[in-house]
């Protein structure tokens, strides 16, 4: 196909900031000597911005350098139309191009959008808002809240997330939820709620991986402990890769979920990004609703 390509490129993605970085990606993915559209963004706020500006020049491929975040953010302005995802993985998280397939290096990775080969995936979205990776209610939203609150300080990503951690698990956000499925309700008063965009592997070695983003389902991972020990012994199972079914969560898929909650508003990670919503929640896959570059 012939290529007409944007990158988008968080300065503040890892390492994506770094110039002798920005002149590597122009030089890998310069075609035919044509020159990039290339923008920097550093606020979620500038790339909507971003894309208008690289559509009106004429780009069909648009390039997300950085992590989770960034890609999540450009995709939600690609879903459903025609415009084709590229990705360079180079942020702290890189969950969507790792079960993508795309390589981790830098390399590799323009090699794959270059070849121009690419396939639909599927989104999820919740109520008005889609994610590519997962959404999550309770423990892991508070946890993010409070780990931006220090990172704000100077405080580095590491120590700023053992201590939210830490400060989330001593008050404990608990949930009361109904969920509903596919006709099955499922009540219960739990820490965390975790919806994927199609189904996260939960033993062995591949925890925490999916091995098909196109299966056209949401799977919800409710935990069944609800205690800070309960909690502690499903973070070493996971960390032991001993997760089991039934015993520490509850699983439940379908097209499409609905949790009510009795709170007025409840905080929605997507993606790692903290939105608050007013419940219900309405959780929908979207099949094939992104076109993305990835492997042959």
């Amino acid at each position: 196909m012939d290529l007409r390509i944007g990158v988008v490129l968080n300065s503040s993605a890892g390492s994506a900031g770094d110039l002798r970085l920005r002149n590597r990606i122009r030089e890998l993915l310069s075609v035919d000597g044509r020159g990039l559209e290339f923008t920097l963004i550093s606020r979620g706020a500038d790339l909507r911005a971003a894309v208008d500006r690289s559509l009106q020049r004429g780009c069909n491929v648009l390039v997300a350098a950085g992590g989770d975040g960034t890609v999540s953010g450009l995709a939600s302005l690609l879903i459903n139309t025609g415009t084709i995802l590229g990705v360079l993985p180079v942020g702290t998280l890189n969950h969507f191009a790792r079960d993508l397939g795309i390589p981790s290096d830098l390399e590799g990775a323009c090699k794959v959008i270059l070849a121009g080969h690419s396939t639909r995936v599927d989104t999820g979205k919740v109520n008005d808002r889609f994610f590519i990776n997962n959404s999550s209610l309770g423990l892991y939203p508070s946890i993010v809240r409070r780990r931006e609150r220090w990172e704000k300080t100077g405080t580095s990503r590491l120590l700023a997330f053992a201590a939210a951690t830490v400060f989330a698990l001593r008050r404990y956000p608990f949930l009361d939820v109904s969920v509903k499925a596919d006709g099955q309700e499922i009540i219960r008063r739990s820490p965390f709620v975790f919806v994927g965009n199609n189904r996260y592997e939960v033993e062995g070695l591949r925890l925490g991986r999916r091995s098909t983003l196109n299966g056209g389902s949401l799977t919800l991972y409710i935990a069944n402990r609800t205690g800070r020990l309960g909690l502690l012994r499903i973070a070493l199972s996971a960390l032991f890769r001993r997760l089991k079914q039934n015993r520490d969560f509850g699983i439940v898929s379908g097209r499409e979920l609905l949790i009510h909650t009795r709170r007025k508003r409840v905080a929605v990670a997507l993606d790692g990004e903290v939105v608050h919503m007013a419940p219900p929640l309405r959780y929908s896959i979207q099949p094939a609703a992104l076109r993305v570059m990835v492997p042959a």
